[in-house]
C-alpha cells in the first residue's frame, strides 16, 4: 500500500476487538490489521483506516464510546 495510512491503536486485544465489532455494525470503514512494525504499542492489532475517513471514524467513536491509545499516520 503506497501513501499515507492511518491506524488506530489500542491498549488491549480486547478494545480492538469491541472496535471492529462496532465499526461493522455500524458500516464504519476500516479494517483490523496487526500492528505495523514501525509502532510499538501494548496490543498487538491495529484499525487501519482511509486517512480521509479519519475525522468522521473518530467522531463516530466518541458517540459509540469506543476506546483507544492513539492515532497514528504513516507513510
Amino acid at each position: 500500500m503506497s501513501g499515507t495510512r492511518v491506524v488506530v491503536t489500542f491498549r488491549t486485544t480486547t478494545q480492538a476487538m469491541a472496535w471492529e465489532k462496532a465499526c461493522k455494525e455500524a458500516g464504519l470503514p476500516g479494517r483490523l490489521i496487526p500492528m505495523p512494525v514501525q509502532i510499538s504499542a501494548e496490543c498487538g492489532l491495529a484499525w487501519l483506516i482511509p486517512p480521509l475517513e479519519k475525522d468522521i471514524l473518530l467522531l463516530r467513536a466518541i458517540e459509540l464510546n469506543l476506546k483507544y491509545a492513539d492515532v497514528i499516520e504513516l507513510q
